[in-house]
C-alpha cells in the first residue's frame, strides 16, 4: 500500500507546501531527463511478494505483526491487513542467472516466513485472493494499525461521501457494502519491476499495456470471493472497486478511477505523472521539506518524494516509477496487475514470460503508437481478467484465441526477448516451458481454483468448501509443482481437515427464499411447496425481516372458516421473532433454537435478513463439533 510514513492530519497551509514541492518535482524530472541525468543502457528486475497468513484452521490470520518481529528481517514489511504480510526482494542486474538468483532468495524468504508463521500454527499461502476470507476479515480489527492505512480509509470514504460498495458479476454475483477499507486487503500480488532507459520509456511503457491482456490471462489466479464465482482476475474489480473515490451522481461526466488501465497511449515520462496530478485530488501528504530544485542546483539528485507520494495513490496497472540507488537516479516500470502464486515456480514464470516479451519489442511500433488502437489493448486486458485463459484477444488485427497466441506467436517471441538479454538458456527453457504447458493443458491458477470449487461445494457447504481449498493450495504449493499439473482437489482427501465452526456465519444459508408483506398468502403456500420448504421469512421492500411464516400458519389460515379473503403476509406472519446475528456463536444458536423450540433461525445484520440456520444445516454440525481435533 505505499509509504507508510505520511501525516494524517493535513492542514491548508501544509497542502500548500506540499503541492509546491510536488510542482517541483515534476520540474526536476523534466530537467533531468532533458540533462540525460538519468540512468541508462542499465536494466535491472525487482519484485515484490505479498503473501497471505491462515491459522489451523485456513482461515485468515492475526499473527501478521507478530510474526514480522519473529522473522527481523528487513525484506519483511506490513500490508493492510493482519492477515497479510510483503516481502521486497532485492534488485537484481538482467544478466544470465537472474531469474534463478531471485527464486533462490524468494524460496529462502518464504521458508523463513513458513518457520515462523509454524511456530503460531499459521501457514503462508501464496493466492491472489485468499479463498477462506470471510466478511469478518475485513472487521477493522482486521486492519494493520498504522496510521497511513486509517488515513486512507478515512479520506477515501469523505471523498466518496458513503459507504464502500462492491458489484461484481461474474459466473455468481456479489453486491456488498462496507464502512472500510479492508476489502482491498483480501488483494495479494506479485509486483514486478523492470527498470528502463528514459529514451526507451515510452515505447516500453506503451507495450507493457499492449501486451497486459494475454500476460493476464495466463496468470489468472483470483477467481473467487466470499465462495462466489467472479472474475477469472477478481482482484481488478475488487482492487477498482474498494478504493474507488468517486461519489455517485446522475450526472453524464467521465471521471477516471485511481485505480485504471489508462485511456491512451502516453507520450512522455512527465506527462504521466502531470495528467495524474491534473486529474487526481491529493490525498495524503508527508513531513518531507525536499525542495527538489534547491537539491539539484547544489549538484544533488532529489528523491521526488512528493512525487512518488502522489504517485503511490494512483494504482496504475502498469505503474511508472521512479527511484534512486546507490545516488544514480532511474526509472522503472512496475506491473501490477500480476496476482500472487500459486507457487513460486509459477510466479517467476510469470514474471521471465513479461520481461521476454518486454525485451523483445517489435522495432515498428517505436514512435508509431498514433496508428494502434489503444480500445484493443484496453479490452484484451479486460477480457484477460474476466475470462482469463480461455479468452481471445485482438492481435493484429484479428481476433485469436490466448492460449494460441500464446503458442504460436509471445512464448517464441518471449524466449528471443530474454535470449537477445543473456539470460541463460537452462533458465529460459525452465520458466517458458512452465508457459507453454500451461496453455497446451488450459489450466492456470483460476481454472484449477474454479474447478475444485466446484467439486468441492457438490460434498461440502459454501464456507466449508472454500477452507478446504484454501488447505488444498497450501498443500499444492509445498509440492513445488506449477500449477498446470496440479490434480482437482479431492474431496475424500480434504475431509479429515479440522474446521472451525465458531459462529453463525460459517454454517448458515444465504440462498434464502423470502416473501414480502403485501404478498398474498395463497402465493407464500404455492412458493413453501414448490421448494419443499416449512418455514419463509418475510421482508419488507428493503429488505428488512419482518415475520416469519411456517406451514403450521398456512394450515391454520385454511382450516379458519373465517379466513379473510385475499389475505397477505402480514396478516399471517409471526412478528415476534428470535433472531442471532452473523457473528453469533453456533454452539449458542443451536441451543437457542432448541430452548425456544424452532426450526428455522434468521441471521440478520443492521436489521436486514442475511441468511438463515435452519435445523437442516444443523443435523450433522453436532457431530463435528464433536469430533473436532482441537
Amino acid at each position: 500500500m505505499g509509504e507508510k510514513s505520511v501525516s494524517t492530519k493535513t492542514t491548508a497551509a501544509s497542502r500548500k507546501r506540499f503541492l509546491k514541492y510536488l510542482l517541483n518535482d515534476v520540474e526536476a524530472l523534466d530537467y533531468m531527463l532533458r540533462e540525460g541525468m538519468i540512468e541508462s543502457g542499465v536494466q535491472r528486475i525487482g519484485a515484490e511478494q505479498e503473501f497471505a497468513l491462515v491459522d489451523k484452521y485456513f482461515k485468515p490470520s492475526k499473527n501478521g505483526l507478530e510474526i514480522l518481529q519473529r522473522v527481523n528481517d528487513p525484506h519483511f514489511t506490513t500490508e493492510l491487513a493482519r492477515y497479510n504480510l510483503e516481502i521486497n526482494l532485492d534488485p537484481f542486474d538482467l544478466d544470465s542467472k537472474c531469474f534463478s538468483k531471485m527464486e533462490r532468495q524468494l524460496r529462502s524468504l518464504l521458508n523463513k516466513a513458513d518457520d515462523i508463521a509454524g511456530k503460531f500454527n499459521d501457514h503462508v499461502i501464496l493466492t491472489g485472493i485468499l479463498p477462506s476470507i470471510d466478511i469478518r476479515s475485513v472487521q477493522m480489527d482486521f486492519m494493520t494499525p498504522n496510521p497511513r492505512y486509517y488515513a486512507l480509509g478515512d479520506i477515501i470514504k469523505e471523498l466518496r461521501g458513503q459507504d464502500f460498495e462492491l458489484n461484481i458479476l461474474g459466473v455468481d454475483e456479489l453486491i456488498l457494502a462496507h464502512t472500510n477499507i479492508l476489502f482491498e486487503a483480501c488483494n495479494t500480488s506479485f509486483q514486478c519491476h523492470l527498470q528502463v532507459s528514459p529514451e526507451e520509456f515510452v515505447d516500453r511503457y506503451n507495450w507493457a499495456q499492449m501486451i497486459s491482456g494475454p500476460v493476464m490471462a495466463m496468470a489468472a489466479n483470483s477467481p473467487l470471493l466470499f465462495g462466489r464465482q467472479l472474475w477469472s482476475e477478481t482482484r481488478i474489480a475488487l482492487f477498482q472497486q474498494s478504493i474507488d473515490m468517486r461519489s455517485k451522481g446522475y450526472h453524464l461526466r467521465e471521471r477516471q478511477q485511481r485505480v485504471s488501465f489508462g485511456n491512451d497511449w502516453i507520450s512522455s515520462v512527465t506527462d504521466i505523472y502531470k495528467d495524474d496530478i491534473a486529474r487526481f485530488t491529493l490525498i495524503l501528504t508527508n513531513m518531507a521539506e525536499e525542495d527538489s530544485l534547491k537539491k539539484l542546483k547544489n549538484g544533488e539528485i532529489p528523491t521526488l518524494s512528493a512525487l512518488r507520494l502522489h504517485n503511490g495513490t494512483i494504482w496504475k496497472w502498469n505503474r511508472p516509477c521512479y527511484g534512486v540507488g546507490g545516488g544514480v537516479p532511474h526509472l522503472r516500470i512496475e506491473n501490477r496487475y500480476i496476482p500472487s502464486g500459486p507457487t513460486v515456480i509459477d510466479e517467476m514464470a510469470n514474471f521471465a514470460f513479461w520481461v521476454g516479451l518486454m525485451q523483445n519489442m517489435p522495432e515498428e511500433l517505436k514512435g508509431n503508437w498514433h496508428n494502434m488502437d489503444f480500445e484493443d489493448a484496453k479490452e484484451n486486458f479486460y477480457k484477460a481478467c474476466t475470462t482469463g485463459i480461455q479468452s481471445g484477444m485482438v492481435w493484429n488485427g484479428k481476433i485469436v484465441a490466448t492460449k494460441q497466441l500464446v503458442l504460436d506467436e509471445l512464448v517464441p517471441m518471449a524466449r528471443e526477448g530474454l535470449e537477445k538479454t543473456g539470460v541463460d538458456k537452462d533458465d529460459i527453457d525452465r520458466y517458458l516451458q512452465v508457459i507453454r504447458e500451461r496453455a497446451e493443458v488450459g489450466q492456470n491458477g483460476s481454472r484449477w481454483m474454479v474447478k475444485s470449487f466446484r467439486k468441492l461445494k457438490k460434498e461440502f457447504g459454501r464456507d466449508e468448501a472454500m477452507v478446504k481449498l484454501t488447505a488444498a493450495m497450501h498443500k499444492q504449493r509445498l509440492t513445488k509443482k506449477p500449477v498446470h499439473t496440479w490434480k482437482t482437489a479431492d474431496a475424500a482427501a480434504l475431509r479429515k481437515i479440522d474446521m472451525q465452526y465458531d459462529c453463525v456465519l460459517n454454517v448458515m444459508t444465504t440462498d434464502i427464499i423470502s416473501v414480502q408483506e403485501t404478498d398474498l398468502v395463497d402465493l407464500v403456500a404455492s412458493i413453501m411447496e414448490w421448494r419443499n420448504i416449512r418455514h419463509i421469512p418475510v421482508e419488507s421492500a428493503r429488505g428488512e425481516l419482518k415475520g416469519i411464516i411456517t406451514r403450521k400458519h398456512i394450515e391454520q389460515y385454511n382450516a379458519d372458516p373465517n379466513r379473510k379473503k385475499m389475505a397477505v403476509a402480514a396478516d399471517i406472519m409471526q412478528t415476534k421473532i428470535t433472531s442471532v446475528e452473523p457473528e453469533t456463536d453456533v454452539k449458542y444458536a443451536m441451543l437457542l433454537m432448541i430452548d425456544e423450540k424452532i426450526s428455522s433461525l434468521p441471521v440478520v445484520s443492521n436489521g436486514q435478513l442475511v441468511g438463515l440456520l435452519t435445523d437442516s444445516d444443523t443435523v450433522d454440525l453436532w457431530d463435528k463439533l464433536k469430533n473436532r481435533k482441537g
